[in-house]
């Protein structure tokens, strides 16, 4: 496997170090590809992310990348939305569930959903007229842009409960029946039990009763904000990890920002990256040591092995030891 990894900004240069430490101790034939990407890179180049970058990420199996500040700038180019769209990299996967002995407003261990987003149209076109009295942004929904998401998110449907719930705002916005249609059509053709949601009233059932619910499909920035809204049921948004995936290639990413209001105090919770490489461990086919992540990581949970955001005291750096030792404990014994 040939990984690009990119640390970002903030605390990605601490969480993208941890699963690479994590990635490490399962021995795997990997061949690393360490780029600067981000607010760092721009402050120093004038450029966050360079055609030169694209090329290089293009030439790499998959991608491990943190977190991007990105300034109010209008000569800032989004390095996220540049990786998404220049990889075509269309469909965003957050999977929302429970971990074990993380205390949270939502005292409940009864769900298990994903949400599908469409990644690369929407209102995050970048299609913008920026003026003094009056700015605009263009919402853009095709059908082949909502076909193949509607595609991806039927076929994960049918590998766990054949059920999907299709979220829009199709009542205000009339651009959203053409997403609503096309999905209402690819479930029936691939058939998938359908029901459709309006956006507002899906934020206010995720909260209630997050547990009717298994594979989500929506828009853009409908996905972007369900998804971290999603995290007060886990705990946190520094315990979601995220895919992006097209057709040729893949990128894992915590959902947290880059945070550099904690940036280098050794405290930031490595979690949801360290499920960001689970998700990559299992998109490139290698499950038994995704599942080693995992137990790996709910073993240090168990333990109380956390950071303060979860109520623990725990640096960044002894969380990862104590998963990483408990990695090399089970090869070690699996191959004596």
């Amino acid at each position: 496997m040939k990984l690009a990894i990119v640390e970002g900004d903030g605390i990605g240069k601490e969480v993208i170090p941890a699963a690479v430490r994590v990635l490490d101790a399962l021995e795997m034939d990997v061949e690393k590809v360490y780029l600067e990407l981000g607010y760092g890179k721009w402050e120093k180049t004038g450029s966050a992310i360079t055609d030169q970058d694209i090329e290089i990420l293009k030439s790499c199996d998959c991608i491990l990348f943190g977190a991007v500040t990105t300034p109010p700038d209008p000569n800032y180019k989004s390095v996220l939305l540049t990786i998404r769209k220049e990889l075509d990299m269309y469909a965003n996967i957050r999977p929302i569930k429970p971990l074990p002995c993380v205390d949270c407003n939502f005292e409940r261990e009864d769900f298990n959903f994903v949400i599908v987003r469409e990644n690369t149209e929407g209102l995050y076109s970048a299609i913008e007229e920026i003026g003094e009295d009056a700015s605009y942004t263009k919402r853009i929904v095709t059908r082949k842009g909502s076909k193949r998401i509607a595609e991806y998110a039927c076929k994960l449907a049918k590998s766990r409960k054949n059920e999907l719930t299709i979220v829009h705002k199709s009542n205000v916005m009339k651009s959203d029946k053409l997403f609503l249609d096309v999905c209402r059509e690819t479930a029936s053709e691939h058939e998938v039990e359908y029901s459709d949601e309006l956006v507002d009233s899906m934020a206010y059932k995720l909260m209630v009763s997050p547990e009717k619910f298994d594979v989500i499909v929506t828009t853009n920035l409908f996905g972007d904000i369900l998804s971290d809204m999603s995290g007060a049921l886990v705990g946190g948004l520094g315990l979601l990890p995220s895919a992006n995936i097209g057709t040729e290639h893949a990128f894992f990413e915590p959902v947290h920002g880059s945070a550099p209001d904690i940036a280098g105090e050794g405290i930031a919770n490595p979690i949801a990256a360290i499920l960001s490489l689970k998700m990559l461990l299992e998109w490139h086919g290698d499950i038994m040591q995704a599942g080693l992540v995992e137990e790996a990581l709910e073993s240090s949970l168990n333990m109380g092995v956390t950071t303060p955001d979860l109520g623990g005291s725990f640096t960044t750096e002894e969380v990862t030891e104590a998963i990483v030792e408990h990695i090399e404990i089970k090869i070690r014994n699996g191959s004596s």
